[in-house]
């Protein structure tokens, strides 16, 4: 049961949750028939009694017995404390409050949840919301904020102050634009009507199941859990027990953000017992006899690991310890309410249009972090590498704040990047390939930020070739994250070109397949590589399980490049297409080529070096490239071409002729040094007469005759 009246549990809501998931209907269907239909019958004016609000959550939820713990706990927690209505009796709900928080949790555009509720409130229908209905508002808002933990005592007279600063024209009313102008600031509405934050910081623990590599011992009974068994663990504070013990275990300690201006500006240390994985006290420096029960004690923020006798000479205030540049700390984050009046009359400055509007619960929070520290926004992919993402995922979660780590596979970047959008010196961590990569950049250049963060990769899966480039490595093989991070923050910036490309189709009967991306980050190919590609592409498609291992993915390209070496299906591609480098043709009539591969990185394939090494300094590279100046727009010669050296950021592609997948092979395994190297230019269009395999960055179709162009 609730813990207050007018407030339900975690996991009554965590129920409430499951049952959401399962259902088809919406409020807006639900609410016709107790407006004009069959449970017509059980409206009392604005109000339903227990009866009605059991056949609402029938119908709803569409399950024949909702249990009774749960629809009790419901319906006390619609019946508050602050209901100024006294013809509300004490066995009765109002509808518009019950259908406006089962509506927010659906789902859907913020503009229309704003426009729902704002009808809701609007009991007498006459389009405006009086002080009356805001006051109806105030409540629903404090009962929300009093589920989310929030210091409330201090928030009535900030919410009564808001809602007048809604009132932009002083009627002492509020208009449907006035309302929806306001969802589109920094007034978080839509989070202080109730809808779901994607951590709610109710006391849940985040649980995976784990086999520990070594003896430890349950949170809760504090008896062992045995060298090899598994057993439950907690992503954010890392609170261990056996399966049988996590329906008692004891709430989560971990909050992600501030919930009183009392806990804002200064971190405290959060001590759980055990997890000391090193075995040494950080304070004593003696050892934590960590085999023999639960003992110790570990802090979730800065992991400084102590022995319990320690604790009284540690100090309140927690400094983050050694990925305090990374982390956002939960005391720079809190709900955008409790700011300052002239805080948030600054913000106000920064309104967008109603076209603009573009919410998430994310908005309702605002971030103050700490001076000359770089907060690190994390965005994982967990399909990336099989389970290495999803593992990944559980480990930033716990090494830095949970708030900062994103799980692309849910929302996309957008929510991250809209949470961290007005945070300085911010950076990027992308986990996953390059395809993830490329994602996120894209994502950048459309979101318009103020400040455009570096990215950093860590590359998850195979090929990763603009990991590599960036010398990050290959693929992530299960290192010290934490060793990572450190290495992240001593990293230097590189600037990177980006190439736009155009398909223009010509007029045909066929149909190509659509052009995957519209920016060129590592390279673009015609021919004999991207014909391999996208016969393994098909395949992968068909039969995923087949896929599912860097060696099974490895053998498959290696019988696809095979079959291509002995059917050659690009043979004479020069007969099939023209190229122009900066308006100039590029002549390929002394050469015989299946493929044409256009290089803004040195590295494609999972490591080839299609254009191949020279034999000159590495310090050289920008010597060389200035020296060409704007002069050698295009360079041809063959000579000059020998001693070009390939550059993220000289504003330059390198354009590389193969002749077949047996001389792809040879590069590949160092046989021989590169393809055939045909021009350094700062632009290129192709014109092809039949239907050909393309790829950009690694993701292959088929194109009919047209014209390409970067």
């Amino acid at each position: 049961m609730a813990k207050e009246r007018g407030l339900i549990s975690p996991s009554d809501f965590a129920q409430l949750q499951k049952y959401m998931e399962y259902s088809t209907r919406k409020v807006s269907d639900v609410l016709k028939l107790f407006e004009d239909g069959e449970m017509a019958e059980y409206l009392q004016g604005d109000a339903i009694g227990y009866e009605g609000f059991q056949q609402f959550l029938k119908i709803y939820l569409e399950v024949d017995n909702v249990p009774s713990p749960l629809s009790l706990a419901l319906f006390q927690s619609f019946q508050t404390s602050y209901c100024l209505e006294e013809t509300v009796k004490e066995d009765v709900v109002c509808l518009s409050d019950v259908s406006c928080y089962f509506s927010l949790l659906e789902g859907g555009r913020p503009e229309d949840k704003l426009e729902f509720t704002f009808k809701l409130y609007d009991t007498d229908r006459n389009g405006i919301l009086d002080s009356s209905e805001v006051d109806k508002i105030i409540i629903q808002m404090m009962r929300v904020a009093e589920y989310l933990d929030w210091e409330v005592s201090e928030l009535r007279p900030i919410l009564q102050e808001m809602m007048k600063e809604i009132d932009y024209d002083g009627s002492g009313s509020v208009s449907l634009a006035e309302w929806l102008r306001a969802g589109a600031t920094t007034v978080p509405l839509l989070v202080l009507l109730g809808l779901e934050m994607t951590l709610k910081d109710n006391g849940q623990h985040m649980w995976r199941p784990k086999r520990f590599p070594r003896p430890v011992y349950c949170n809760l009974c504090e008896s062992s859990i045995g060298l090899g068994k598994q057993g439950l663990s907690c992503n954010l504070c890392k609170y261990v027990v056996h399966d049988q013990c996590a329906m008692k275990a004891q709430p989560c300690e971990v909050s992600t953000y501030a919930k009183s201006r009392k806990d804002i500006g200064v971190q405290s240390h959060v001590w759980v017992r055990g997890g000391c994985e090193s075995g040494r006290c950080d304070r004593c420096q003696k050892k934590i006899r960590i085999y023999h029960s639960l003992v110790g004690l570990h802090c979730v923020w800065c992991h400084l690991e102590i022995h319990d006798d320690c604790l009284p000479a540690m100090g309140h205030e927690c400094d983050c310890g050694l990925l305090r540049d990374h982390i956002l700390r939960p005391s720079s984050i809190y709900p955008s309410v409790l700011a300052s009046g002239q805080e948030r009359k600054i913000s106000k400055t920064n309104q967008k249009t109603v076209d603009d509007l573009n919410l998430s619960t994310s908005e309702a929070l605002r971030i103050d972090p700490v001076s000359n520290t770089h907060p690190l926004l994390v965005f994982v992919n967990p399909k990336s590498g099989g389970k290495q993402g999803e593992r990944v995922l559980w480990k930033f979660q716990y090494l830095l704040n949970p708030r900062q780590v994103f799980n692309l596979l849910k929302d996309g970047p957008e929510p991250g990047l809209r949470f961290f959008r007005d945070v300085p010196d911010y950076r990027v961590l992308v986990c996953g390939g390059d395809g993830t990569v490329g994602w996120i950049l894209e994502t950048i250049d459309k979101a318009n930020l103020p400040f455009v963060p570096p990215v950093a990769v860590l590359p998850l899966g195979t090929g990763n070739d603009l990991a590599r480039c960036l010398r990050w490595g290959g693929g992530y093989e299960g290192q010290n994250l934490g060793k990572i991070l450190k290495d992240l923050e001593t990293s230097k910036v590189v600037h990177m070109d980006r190439w736009s490309v155009e398909v223009i189709p010509q007029q045909t009967e066929e149909k190509s397949d659509p052009v995957p991306f519209q920016i060129i980050n590592n390279y673009f190919s015609i021919g004999v590589d991207a014909s391999i590609a996208h016969r393994f592409h098909i395949m992968r498609e068909k039969y995923p399980e087949k896929f599912n291992s860097r060696m099974k993915n490895k053998l498959w390209y290696f019988e696809f490049a095979t079959s291509e070496s002995i059917f050659s299906t690009c043979k004479k591609l020069e007969e099939s297409l023209t190229v122009e480098i900066c308006g100039k043709p590029l002549d390929l009539s002394n050469l015989s080529l299946e493929g044409i591969a256009v290089l803004n990185i040195p590295s494609t394939h999972g490591g080839s070096n299609l254009w191949g090494d020279t034999k000159r300094p590495h310090s050289d590279i920008h010597g060389i490239n200035q020296a060409l100046g704007a002069t050698a727009k295009v360079i041809t010669d063959p000579d000059i071409l020998k001693t070009c050296v390939p550059d993220l950021s000289d504003k330059r592609l390198e354009v590389v002729g193969l002749e077949g997948a047996i001389e792809m092979g040879q590069i590949y395994t160092k046989l021989k040094n590169a393809g055939h190297r045909l021009a350094k230019c700062s632009e290129i269009t192709f014109h092809t007469t039949k239907t050909l395999p393309m790829q950009i960055d690694g993701e292959p179709w088929m194109q009919t005759p047209c014209t390409a162009c970067s």
